[in-house]
């Protein structure tokens, strides 16, 4: 015998909440867009990419290696809340600082420096 119980079909379900049977319960916990950027915020995280993405090229030392985790930390926080806090732009500062004889040689070293204020 042919169960009569109907079907369900669920597409595509992202940022959907929703709970199935007579007991069921949902609770939704979507967070927020990300922050709004502004032009001088959205042109320090492009710069910081491409400086990310040219360190790649070179050999990594502890210099380029904190510089990098710098980076990515610095790119995150943009991402997140749609600016990077001073402290974290001191530090980026001090860490080019540091390798600057290896990001001499990296246009996207002098655009990320530029937009710190170096």
């Amino acid at each position: 015998m042919a169960s009569q119980e109907p079907s369900v079909h669920i597409g595509n379900a992202s940022h959907a909440t929703f709970a199935i049977g007579s007991h069921a319960h949902a609770e939704s916990h979507h967070h927020g867009a990300p922050a709004e950027r502004d032009a001088a915020a959205e042109e320090l995280l492009n710069a910081v990419r491409e400086l990310r993405a040219d360190l790649t090229r070179v050999r990594e030392s502890e210099q380029t290696a904190r510089l990098e985790a710098a980076l990515a930390e610095t790119e995150e926080e943009i991402a997140r809340t749609g600016t990077a806090g001073e402290g974290r732009l001191q530090r980026l500062r001090e860490l080019l600082d540091d390798a600057q004889a290896v990001l001499a040689l990296f246009a996207s070293a002098g655009t990320v420096a530029g937009l710190l204020g170096m």
